[in-house]
Formats: C-alpha cells, structure tokens, sequence
C-alpha cells in the first residue's frame, strides 16, 4: 500500500506528464530539439512521445492494480528518452529556455530523479524489495 506522500508524489507526476504530453502538440519545435539527429521522422517522434505521456498520466491515475507494472515502465520511458536529453547537450540545441551547456547539463541530472520518482511513487521499488511480481497487488 502506498503512502499519502506516495500518492500525491504520483498525482503531481501524472499533472507533469499531462502537462508535458499536451505540449508535445502545442511546442512540437521545442520538443524536436531533444529528438536525436539520427531520429527518423522528428515529428513523429514527438508526437508519439506525447501520446505516450499523456497514456502515462492517465495510467498513473485510473489503473491502480496496475500501478507496479505502470510504474516500471515509466521509469524504462524515462531510460529511453535519455539520450534526446543527452542529444540537446552535445548539439548545443537552445529549447525550454535551456540556452547554455550549463543549463543543458543540469538537465541531465535531473532524468535519473525521474527514474526513482516513477518507481517509488508507484510502489514498484517496494515491490521489486518485497518479491512481488510486478503486476501482482500489494496486500490490502
């Protein structure tokens, strides 16, 4: 069972996700500097990526017996978007109001904090610890 700290953990982060889901269609350019060079289809690419988040939100939300499962992957989404990340440091691509290498490269310290976010908030590390399988329900 997940905390009240826990929960709420997981709400601000399904209103990230919405939020930045949406904005894959509204600041589609701002989004295509993460999309590496050697990305096919760069438009494709953030717009599926949006689908993919606002899916999360909604997941994060509406499907509690399956919070572990969504959990771990999220955390391998946020592992996979990784090198777009790292992709806009080596290029110099200014976007998000990241116009320097050092705001560029303090961006990347923060994707690691989204991979243990996505997994404590939705009880995954627990149960990863516990034994449980990962789409198994916590005991009530």
């Amino acid at each position: 069972m997940t905390s009240s700290l826990q929960t709420a953990a997981r709400l601000i982060l399904a209103a990230f996700l919405a939020v930045a889901g949406i904005g894959h269609f509204v600041a589609t350019d701002e989004f295509k500097a993460q999309v590496p060079s050697w990305m096919p289809a760069p438009g494709a690419v953030v717009l599926v990526s949006g689908v993919v988040e606002l899916a999360f939100a909604l997941a994060l939300i509406a499907l509690p017996r399956w919070r572990v499962p969504v959990g771990w992957a999220l955390a391998a989404f946020f592992v996979i978007i990784f090198p777009g990340n790292i992709a806009q440091f080596l290029a110099g691509t200014d976007a998000f109001g990241l116009d320097s290498d050092a705001a560029r490269f303090v961006r990347l310290l923060f994707q690691p904090l989204l991979v243990v976010w996505a997994l404590w908030c939705t009880g995954a590390w627990t149960a990863w610890r516990s034994g449980r399988a990962p789409s198994e329900p916590p005991p009530t």
